[in-house]
Parts: structure tokens; sequence; C-alpha cells
């Protein structure tokens, strides 16, 4: 049978551990702004860095592409989203806008708002329902066709020999022509990332 003192020390025990620094979940508190620019491996994951890197050298390619830099006004571009063709779960979404992003700022291309054609056809709807003034109603007709489809994708392979792990990123890029389906531009961009597995002492 199970005493009241002790039941007051499992209970003072059960407390003590809890309230002991170390034994719990450790909460971040204290922290500080960081350079996103400076490469830091902290694991074998892909990263910030890695999305940078890639990013830039699609955007030097498709700029320099003959179709787009001769181009004599500048092309109209569909994005669709990059497809993961890996086992690891990456942000495509923000590979695909960073990507997108960086190639408005050149001012080689535009791009069509393809995510926003819904929202579009309903306000094309609540113009026409006469609640905003004709002057500035805003109507069906007027939207420029695109020119190109920009799509693509990142594959990955992993090999491990002993102690080391190589990882090796593969991001392709394509710019399809609209009108003649023909790939005009591609571009791909290749990682390779070596980690050593940490020898842990007893």
């Amino acid at each position: 049978m199970i005493t009241m003192r002790s039941f007051v020390s499992v209970s003072a025990l059960v407390l003590f551990l809890f309230a002991t620094p170390g034994c719990g979940p450790k909460a971040y508190t204290q922290g500080d702004y960081d350079d996103p620019t400076k490469v830091r491996l902290l694991d074998d994951k892909f990263n910030e860095a890695d999305m940078q890197q890639m990013a830039d050298e699609i955007v030097r390619a498709m700029v320099a592409c003959p179709e787009v830099a001769n181009a004599k006004q500048s092309p109209v571009v569909i994005v669709e989203r990059v497809q993961n063709r890996t086992e690891e779960h990456i942000d495509m979404q923000s590979l695909t806008d960073k990507i997108r992003t960086a190639l408005i700022k050149s001012r080689k291309v535009r791009f069509v708002n393809k995510e926003q054609r819904e929202t579009l056809e309903d306000e094309y709807k609540y113009n026409e329902g006469g609640s905003v003034s004709g002057p500035t109603a805003k109507q069906r007709g007027k939207q420029i066709g695109a020119d190109y489809i920009m799509e693509g994708s990142i594959a990955t392979n992993i090999q491990q020999v002993g102690n080391d792990k190589l990882i090796y990123y593969k991001l392709t890029m394509n710019l399809t022509n609209l009108e003649t389906s023909v790939i005009d531009c591609v571009e791909e961009k290749e990682l390779r990332k070596k980690y050593r597995k940490q020898s842990v002492g007893l």
C-alpha cells in the first residue's frame, strides 16, 4: 500500500524532473540575424544556399538565350512550379518564386500570373455588375497572351561509400515556345555536396 509519505516523495521527484533544465525540450529564446547568402552546411539536406545558386545560374542562362536576348519585345512567360523528383522534402514553390522573381527583375521577360486567373475572372464579373464606374471598369479581351511556358524539375542521386556521402542535385529548366511547342531554351544547374560521417565516442 502506498503511504502518504511515499506519494509525496514520488510527486516531488516528478516535479523536480520537469523543472530541471535540460530534461525537457529546449526552447530557442535568444537569437540574432544571420547572413542568408552565407553558405552553412548544417546538415545533409537541400538548403537555401543550394536554392540560391541554382536560381542564379538558371536566370543567367535564360536571359542569355538568343530567343530571349535578341527578342524585339520582352517575351511573356507562364511559369509552372518546378517538379520535385527527389526523395527529399524541398519547398518547390520557393524555388519557383525565386527564379521567377529574378527573371522579372532582369527586365528580359514578363510573366503571366496564371495562379490568379480565377480571381481575375471574379473581378471581371464584378466589374460587369455595374458596381464599378465605367472609366475604371476592367473588361475581358485585353490580357496579353503568353509566348513561352517555363517548366522544369530537380533530381538527385545519393552515393554512400564508407563514411562518405555524396549528394548530387540537378535542376533542369525548359522554355517551350507556346506557338510551335519547340523548346527554345534549356539549362541545367548541377550541385554536388560531400559529407563525412563523424565517429561518436563513448
